[in-house]
């Protein structure tokens, strides 16, 4: 997650549970079984296990080499098949490490026989190469993980979706689409255009979906793997995009020693590099983009996770306003943290785990291809700090939205918390010595502490948090204004992997920090999307038409994207 989210969403975070209960067992069928070293063994762990573990040290999820000594193949092709089984069976060992990593993977029947045998067959190569002994878990006997934050209220509201169109395969791995925003089209003709993350940006009129700029054939060095939050990360057009046609887009490269604009000692493999761009297309009416592009920004990151995951401009502000026309850009530590080098976040230095504030038109920055706003929090700073920076400490500021003057943001957590923070100009949301209202340490991201409050300009406080007993990647969304009158002024979110839908009530004030959830009807029968996208691995996002005041739900699995159609209470359909 995504996501790139954390181990939840790869299939050897569960594997390592069940590893685990077996404490020394060894198999010597494992061994001789395990023998494969090609490049689709590698190929396939790179696409689905890196982006959350290595093999010789804890990164989101726990280290992977050595775990093939313990098993048969038969025995761990069954358990990837169906993870759940280890824990449900209450082995101490197994429960121990679900405790620490605070989930439990999904099954991952998607995947076939032969392609786990690659995985597990790279893994046992790398083993015997590395001579890397298994993890080694202390037992962790308390009855259970303590709640961090107050459960989820149940409160009866259903909705009610209807399928509105399916998006084609971008791909022959699963997930099928790597769908993630949704954009309406500035002219508010009822057009609406669809990302996926493997660089494609489709077009629906209606119900006809069509590519409508693909970056894969257009940019240079394009990557969308390893990992779930790489590729094509986010899009906005420009409020004026009916008459100057620019919009923007972040997406992954490949680190061929292109210079950054934020860099780091050399000394840091540089993973990969984000890169904001701006896109002018010569028609405005045109179903398909044609046109030119310049580079804005490049960032470089330590890691393939928690990148430039979302942009977007204040659709509120109108000419004349401040804000109007102003960009912005929200990027995680880039997996920093987890890659120990913590000292590469949270700082005025580092564009890491920030949101900035950019005039994309401007010239004034220090590459000269964008400007910073007169009325940015740092702009008057010296010493080396990014003026561009809006407010800062943020783990994966995953998705932004605005409502009544207020700046959302949804940010994605370790292994404790997931929250909605409400952004304020400067604000210090305090990522890495922060996750929720505790507080952590970089050198234990498992384990959160009390901590006494904050004063004030500190550290600002989640406006909602859940914990990981509720969900395991949060899904931002938005503040319903349409005519479902019981969603009305109520912000709808979820969780990426497990699909809850979750919604909280706003009002002037933001005096209630309660979140409720928000269950599904289909065809006039209780559901959820796991059993409606067909996959554990839900995948989902949250899409709104502020122009037709239309609210949908997008899931990766199986490209569907829904529309929600209405809403009720219980007993008042």
């Amino acid at each position: 997650m995504t996501l790139i989210l954390r181990s939840c969403c790869c299939i050897l975070a569960a594997l390592f549970l069940l590893l685990s209960c077996t404490g020394s067992k060894q198999s010597t069928s494992a061994g001789s079984q395990l023998t494969s070293t090609g490049s689709e063994g590698k190929e396939l762990f790179t696409t689905h296990c890196v982006s959350c573990h290595t093999m010789e040290q804890e990164e989101i999820g726990p280290r992977l080499g050595g775990v093939t000594n313990l098993l048969s193949e038969q025995e761990l092709i069954a358990f990837i098949k169906n993870p759940s089984h280890a824990i449900q069976s209450g082995d101490a060992r197994a429960v121990s490490l679900s405790k620490r990593y605070k989930m439990i993977m999904p099954p991952f029947d998607f995947l076939k026989d032969e392609e786990i045998r690659s995985i597990l067959g790279y893994i046992a190569s790398e083993t015997r190469i590395h001579r890397i002994a298994p993890l080694e878990v202390k037992i962790d006997t308390e009855a259970s993980n303590a709640r961090l934050a107050p459960p989820v209220i149940k409160t009866g509201l259903r909705i009610e979706v209807e399928d509105f169109v399916t998006i084609p395969p971008s791909g022959d791995k699963m997930p099928r689409t790597r769908i993630a925003n949704m954009r309406p089209h500035p002219s508010q003709d009822g057009t609406l255009y669809v990302s996926d993350q493997r660089g494609i940006i489709y077009r629906i009129k209606g119900r006809d979906v069509a590519p409508f700029v693909d970056l894969r054939n257009q940019v240079d060095n394009f990557v969308n793997e390893p990992g779930l939050g790489t590729g094509l990360g986010s899009f906005a057009f420009h409020p004026d995009y009916t008459r100057n046609g620019l919009m923007y887009i972040t997406h992954t490269e490949s680190f061929k020693g292109k210079p950054a604009d934020y860099a780091y000692h050399d000394s840091i493999k540089v993973a990969m590099q984000w890169v904001v761009s701006e896109w002018k297309i010569d028609d405005v009416e045109s179903p398909v983009f044609k046109g030119t592009r310049r580079e804005l920004l490049r960032i470089n990151v330590p890691n393939v996770v928690h990148g430039t995951q979302d942009i977007g401009f204040n659709p509120e502000a109108v000419r004349g306003d401040k804000d109007y026309g102003l960009l912005y850009i929200g990027t995680g530590d880039g997996g920093s943290t987890i890659s120990k080098y913590p000292e590469l976040c949270h700082s005025l230095h580092s564009l890491l785990g920030t949101i900035i504030r950019i005039d994309p038109l401007g010239n004034n920055s220090r590459n000269g291809h964008y400007g910073i706003p007169a009325d940015n929090p740092f702009v008057d700073s010296k010493d080396g700090i990014y003026k561009e920076i809006y407010a800062y400490g943020f783990r994966n500021p995953h998705r932004l939205s605005w409502y009544n003057g207020r700046l959302f943001s949804a940010e994605v957590g370790e292994s404790n918390f997931e929250e909605v923070n409400v952004i304020i100009k400067g604000g210090d949301y305090g990522w890495n010595v922060r996750e929720g209202t505790f507080g952590i340490s970089s050198k234990d991201l498992k384990n959160v502490y009390p901590v006494p409050e904050t004063g004030p300009g500190k550290f600002e406080k989640p406006y909602l948090q859940y914990d990981h007993i509720e969900g395991n990647a949060i899904s931002g969304g938005y503040v319903y204004q349409g005519a479902i009158a019981a969603l009305k002024d109520k912000y709808i979110f979820g969780d990426i992997v497990n699909g809850r839908l979750f919604y909280a009530n706003i009002d002037s004030e933001l005096s209630d920090r309660s979140i409720y959830e928000l269950l599904i009807m289909r065809e006039g029968k209780e559901s959820n999307l796991v059993e409606m996208s067909g996959s554990k691995r839900v995948d989902l996002r949250v899409e709104y038409d502020r122009f037709a005041k239309e609210l949908y739900i997008m899931t990766k699995s199986d490209g569907k994207i829904r529309r929600v159609a209405k809403a009720y209470t219980l007993n008042q359909p």
